[in-house]
């Protein structure tokens, strides 16, 4: 069943179908309100610095990053890094991703739990993910159950991760809405910043349940080899 047919694959369509959708929307509904420019006549940096001096974030440097949609904030260097398309943009797109960054550097000020949580599975993560499945297959190749399980155990670790990121990212989105909801934006831009951040959060739903699937793939194929044996 691993090497030729595997029906377990069936288990990673819907997660592969919601990760499809949500890479379109994301796309579709950042040009839709990229093309919209605020009333506030800000840049992305620009309300990204206001946010952050307001919310005891001021140490946290803003630099431009190469690239699309690879905003993101460097807890390690304090840096909260924009894409072209964001820091200097005064388009409402841009101005809910530099709040939704400006986010999780306030996160960072205020020692948001979850955060600290997901920093400190970074490295585990990233093994775990890493030798999950090579462990996992020499363990069926050689009919090691201890080595299956610990295939099975280094990828529900990367799990997670994916588990954690998400209240991560929702309190991020929620700071950002919240602050820009208090004077820096009217009702109508602030719904536009919603349906970008809504669409974001899609993506990493669809990462959580992509990962959640594959482990319960790897548990069907560990408990069918081992019924065989």
């Amino acid at each position: 069943m691993f090497f030729w047919y595997d029906p377990t694959y069936w288990l990673l369509i819907p997660g592969l179908l919601l990760a499809i959708y949500a890479q379109v929307r994301v796309s579709s509904t950042f040009s839709k309100w990229q093309q919209q420019m605020s009333s506030t006549g800000l840049t992305g940096a620009q309300i990204a610095r206001q946010i952050l001096d307001a919310n005891g974030a001021g140490d946290v440097r803003i630099e431009p990053v190469a690239g699309k949609l690879t905003d993101h904030y460097d807890p390690r260097d304090g840096v909260l890094r924009l894409s072209s398309e964001v820091y200097g943009s005064r388009s409402i797109a841009a101005l809910g991703v530099a709040a939704h960054e400006a986010g999780h550097a306030i996160q960072d000020a205020q020692d948001y739990a979850p955060m600290r949580i997901r920093a400190t599975l970074v490295p585990v993560a990233n093994i775990g993910s890493g030798a999950a499945v090579p462990l996992f297959m020499l363990g069926l190749i050689f009919s090691w159950q201890p080595l299956v399980q610990l295939g099975i155990l280094c990828f529900a670790l990367a799990v997670l991760f994916y588990l954690v990121t998400l209240p991560v990212e929702f309190n991020a989105s929620s700071r950002a809405v919240a602050v820009l909801s208090s004077g820096y934006l009217p009702e109508n831009e602030v719904r536009g910043v919603k349906a970008v951040l809504s669409a974001a959060a899609l993506t990493y739903v669809a990462a959580a349940l992509q990962a959640l699937l594959q482990l319960l793939r790897l548990i069907l194929i560990a408990s069918a080899n081992r019924r065989r044996d």
